[in-house]
């Protein structure tokens, strides 16, 4: 494959092993002042894994901006803008949006039914007991290597791309410096840093989107980018869009990936720990609020970028700082996600190509990061715990999630380098994740929301949609194509068939047998799961309970204001488990919002459009580009704005602690 290498080999390197370090030594910094200045300490086990879920919503709602940014959110968004227009990037953000809002439903869910949880395997073992507890093991484990080498190889085929630095260098290396931040500061210090991530995100894409549509002399703005895509239509017309056009929702193809997006990204995130973890981590009463907001500015992310840069790579393709000029992109180097950096390089030039290595290094990272913690969660908790030791102590659990961090980042560059060995790139694994993956969608999602699923329908549901995903699939391929490889399995009916076929498969199976030999649960189970055990009152316990206490929290920091704060806030949050009128509200809230948001992005803006094989006129287009502008800002608000403004008292008193001391 042809490379750009607008960037110097050591370029590659610095940003690959110098950003990751820098990241480490600042976790250093912030677990030195969490430690001391906080009564969450990261010593203890229940801080590692879970942030002592005490996260305020701002903060989950970055986090969940960042955790679902992955390399493919920003290359295969582009890709798709490239290949079908306008309605690429609009069915990447509408089709993988829907599972955030709704998963804020089982986030409520979780605080209700399995409110001291570490693992969302920990109710499937509670609910479902030792056979049933492995197969989902295999599928959140499944889930994750996929979601993992995804990451690798889209951020190391770009790095590559850019700089000319070593694929398989790349691949080792990324998760290095992840690695030891990790381990430095726990899931807490992964919020952190998806914070400061998406800052930069937010930052990288306003600088490419003022530069596209206002400052650019190439494009400049959004009427200049208008006559450049129906110029490019004449000349290389779009298969399966009105006129062939660029700037039309009616895109066949798009629509078919709108529908595989679901799919996919239903498996990616109900049946992935890293969000299961970040509902675990949120306060109780605002575990809804994060999520919606998550959901709300992370469509921002794919819809803002790939109207940009993928779009950019269409209106620019016959530029000759187009770096393929005067040719057109390879079908290898779209499918390996191109489109955004030649893009980037086609703008900017070397400034964009920096750009744009940093801003995928930001979104690979802070991705693994989230990887990383969470299968080190599932190893130590559902594997360790469960089976091996279940007495551990916590300081065992600890170094064990330590061990397991490492383990995993070293599985994850081994899958990546195997997939590109075989020719295996971004584009084929990401289409067909979903049909792997989609039977245990909705399985695993009613362990929690329906207590009339029995053990039988889970197990049978998640099993039966993995095989009628995988024959599906074949089978399509073979019909369709004639033969089976890489590039026929690959193609858009056969991921379709698949992923349709594994998800509702899975949906009707765990139904029909669970209703035909119904087992009503009883919730008060999954309540008590890590539960501690009842307090003696004798006259001499009082002193025995303060000094355990001090034991398992190290933190001895109580009369700080910071601490003060913490407090009562966690007393607010433990009321609020026991009195759960207010989680039934916020139950309301997150279906009421759900539902509805996805009835508008999914069916009732871009149907009619559809439908009614509109194509844009230049007026239409300036509007969707001014809309996607204000929902970028919307999403900075959220995402960036609201975590300082949640801590700002915090800050406060901080910074009073530090010169009074």
């Amino acid at each position: 494959m042809p490379s750009i290498q607008p960037l110097p080999v050591g370029v590659g390197y610095g940003v690959v092993v110098g950003i990751g370090f820098f990241f480490a030594a600042v976790m250093c910094g912030i677990s030195y002042i969490q430690n001391r200045y906080t009564r969450f300490s990261t010593k203890t086990s229940e801080e590692f894994n879970t942030a002592s879920r005490s996260v305020k919503p701002g903060l989950i709602a970055s986090g969940i901006v960042s955790a679902w940014t992955w390399a493919a959110t920003l290359l295969q968004s582009s890709t798709v803008a490239y290949e079908y227009g306008v309605a690429g990037p609009f069915w990447y953000a509408a089709g993988a949006t829907v599972q955030i809002l709704m998963f804020s439903i089982l986030a409520c869910k979780v605080k209700q039914n399995a409110p001291r949880c570490h693992t969302y395997l920990e109710i499937i073992y509670t609910r479902y007991g030792v056979l049933t507890h492995w197969v989902f093991i295999f599928f959140a484990l499944l889930t994750n290597v996929l979601v993992s080498s995804q990451l690798l190889l889209g951020g190391s085929a770009v790095v590559t791309s850019l700089t000319g630095m070593n694929v398989y260098a790349a691949i080792f290396l990324i998760p290095l410096g992840v690695c030891v931040y990790v381990v430095l500061g726990g899931l807490r210090a992964t919020f952190l840093c998806d914070y400061s991530h998406t800052l930069i995100l937010m930052v990288i894409i306003l600088y490419f989107m003022f530069s596209a549509y206002a400052t650019n002399s190439q494009i400049g703005s959004p009427s200049a980018m208008y006559q450049l895509l129906k110029q490019a239509a004449l000349k290389r017309p779009v298969s399966g869009n009105q006129d062939g056009s660029y700037v039309t929702m009616k895109s066949n193809f798009a629509l078919i990936f709108g529908v595989i997006q679901l799919c996919s990204g239903s498996g990616t995130v109900f049946l992935d720990q890293a969000y299961w973890q970040r509902a675990i981590a949120s306060r109780p009463t605002t575990a809804v609020r994060a999520y919606i907001l998550g959901g709300l500015a992370w469509y921002a992310i794919p819809f803002g970028f790939a109207t940009t840069l993928g779009l950019a790579a269409v209106a620019l393709t016959d530029s000759p700082t187009f770096p393929t000029y005067p040719n057109s992109m390879t079908q290898a180097q779209v499918s390996a996600g191109l489109s955004a950096p030649f893009a980037a390089t086609a703008l900017l030039g070397t400034g964009g190509a920096v750009a744009l290595l940093i801003v995928l290094f930001m979104a690979v990272t802070s991705c693994a990061s989230a990887e990383l913690i969470a299968v080190s969660s599932i190893l130590t908790f559902d594997i360790f715990k469960t089976y091996i030791k279940p007495a551990a102590t916590p300081e065992q659990l600890i170094t064990v999630a330590h061990i397991m961090i490492g383990v995993w980042g070293l599985v994850m560059a081994i899958v990546a380098c195997i997939w590109n060995v075989i020719g295996i790139d971004l584009g084929w694994l990401f289409l067909v994740m979903g049909l792997l993956i989609g039977g245990a969608v909705f399985p695993a999602a009613f362990a929690i929301t329906w207590k009339g699923q029995t053990k039988a329908g889970a197990l049978s549901g998640a099993v039966s949609g993995l095989c009628a995903g995988l024959i599906a699939w074949l089978v399509t391929a073979h019909q369709y194509y004639g033969s089976l490889s890489v590039s026929t399995t690959g193609m858009e009916y056969p991921t379709l068939a698949g992923n349709l076929a594994a998800i509702m498969v899975g949906l009707i199976v765990t139904v029909a047998v669970s209703l035909a030999k119904p087992e009503p649960f009883d919730w008060d189970t999954t309540r008590l799961i890590n539960a501690p055990p009842p307090l003696i009152t004798t006259p001499s316990s009082g002193s025995i309970d303060k000094e355990e206490n001090e034991k398992d929290d190290p933190n001895q920091n109580s009369n700080l204001p910071t601490v003060r704060d913490e407090e009562r806030e966690m007393r607010e949050d433990e009321l609020a488990v026991e009195e759960p009128r207010k989680l039934r509200r916020a139950f309301k809230v997150a279906c009421i919002a759900s539902f509805l948001l996805t009835l508008s992005m999914d069916f009732l803006i871009p149907i009619p459009m559809f439908l009614s094989h509109y194509i844009f006129s230049q007026g239409f287009f300036i509007a969707w580009v001014v809309i996607t502008f204000c929902w970028v800002f919307c999403s900075t608000a959220i995402s960036v704005i609201l975590p300082l403004w949640e801590t700002a008292g915090f800050f406060r008193d901080l910074y009073r602690e530090v010169v009074r001391g």
